[in-house]
């Protein structure tokens, strides 16, 4: 049916558990195929917690139209089927009527995802067969796994009728982001000796509070680690280091001093458009949809509700996917990304206990180019891949489609070494 913008869409609510309810929003592909249900579906989840998949996901980085209502050209609905789904419950569109109703666990959000998905083929059942694929984004990795997983072993139970193949992301495993946050900033030549000094220190009481599980201690430290690089660097944007930013006094200081800057982070990137996120999706797109609920008025408090689960690794959760199933596994990490940096990413991944690990560290690392441009480096082992790529920071749709096209071929792919 017709929903914002052009294209055929579909969208709903499902109750995922009392008083917790899921918005979804689909678009089919525009490419000319006999059948919709020809091509696969790519779920998209933002990260956060709290970012939103329909406005942010859909309108900065992936969606057909951007957040000044113009055509995108490189947008995934031309080759794909692509769900947003607004998550945990209290992101975007979707809500909650309890503050019991939030999610405090990874798992639990997983439950929920599993739920949503139940509820949505229960609308189009045609999509029941389709090769289906998680795609996410910065914290949505974390969840992703989780729900891949719980997926999965539904899938293989016969509990939902699915097709999932695989998953990608990889903000997994915070600490080893957090602790090679300064080597990081110093090797780029953002920070001196001085700052790598104190960012370090920042980092090692996050550490301390992880490894004595003091979790909630460990997430306000992150936030304040946060604070020390901005500090140090004079405003540097967190997910990509090359974007001219004013300095820290011209800035608005104070909107990080919480819990949730992330989020802050996020929708201050929209802030120069001519429609603010905001703006759009509490206007012309509610209207088109029909939707009564204010989207993102619950988000900031979606955060602060899994501040005790935001720094726990999920690492158990990924090696249960590669030894356990037969998914397409990926991890993709832009080169300029401080947030989840290469280097944390790597640090995580190398240390994963899997039945092929020694073979995929011994593995070749290939360069992945498109029309004769290298756009970044990969390795590969039977159905584990990871990504380098090159001149993009955490949005890497944004920064650098062309290697995120050829990336969403290979994972949509049953060639594994088809790059090779």
């Amino acid at each position: 049916k017709k929903g914002f913008g052009h294209g055929e869409q579909e969208w709903n609510y499902v109750q995922v558990r009392p008083n917790a309810n899921m918005f979804w929003w689909l678009y089919y592909t525009t490419t000319k195929v006999n059948s919709y249900y020809d091509k696969p579906l790519l779920i998209w989840l933002q990260g956060g917690p709290g970012g939103s998949s329909t406005s942010y996901g859909n309108f900065e980085e992936l969606g057909p139209l951007d957040v000044n209502l113009n055509s995108r050209n490189y947008t995934w609905v031309k080759n794909y089927n692509v769900l947003f789904i607004d998550n945990p419950v209290g992101t975007g569109y979707s809500y909650v009527k309890s503050k019991s109703a939030y999610t405090r666990t990874n798992k639990q959000i997983a439950k929920d995802l599993v739920e949503c998905m139940r509820g949505f083929y229960k609308k189009l059942p045609e999509f029941k067969a389709v090769p289906t694929y998680i795609t996410t984004e910065s914290y949505g990795g974390k969840m992703g796994a989780e729900f891949a997983l719980l997926w999965y072993r539904d899938q293989k139970a016969g509990t939902i009728k699915s097709n999932l193949k695989g998953i990608g992301d990889s903000w997994i495993s915070p600490i080893d982001s957090v602790m090679t946050w300064a080597p990081f900033l110093l090797n780029t030549g953002m920070v001196d000796t001085e700052g790598f000094k104190k960012i370090d220190a920042a980092a090692q009481k996050v550490k301390n509070n992880v490894e004595l599980g003091n979790w909630r201690s460990a997430t306000q430290e992150w936030s304040n680690t946060e604070m020390v690089i901005l500090e140090k660097s004079d405003n540097i944007d967190f997910y990509n280091i090359l974007t001219k930013q004013s300095p820290l006094w011209i800035f608005n200081y104070q909107k990080f001093v919480s819990f949730k800057n992330k989020l802050v982070m996020y929708q201050n990137l929209s802030a120069d458009k001519a429609f603010s996120l905001e703006n759009l999706m509490n206007g012309p797109v509610k209207k088109a949809l029909g939707i009564k609920f204010v989207h993102g008025s619950q988000s900031s408090d979606v955060f602060e509700y899994l501040a005790e689960d935001f720094m726990k690794p999920v690492t158990h959760i990924v090696e249960a996917l590669l030894n356990e199933t037969d998914l397409n596994i990926f991890v993709y990490n832009g080169q300029m990304d401080l947030i989840v940096d290469t280097l944390g990413t790597l640090h995580w991944v190398e240390k994963l206990k899997w039945k092929n690990a020694d073979t995929w560290k011994n593995s070749d690392r290939n360069s992945l180019v498109v029309k004769s441009i290298i756009e970044g480096y990969f390795k590969v082992q039977d159905n584990f891949r990871m990504y380098w790529v090159n001149r993009a920071g955490h949005m890497i749709p944004k920064d650098n489609p062309v290697a995120q096209e050829k990336i969403l071929q290979d994972l949509t792919s049953n060639a594994y070494r088809s790059l090779l």
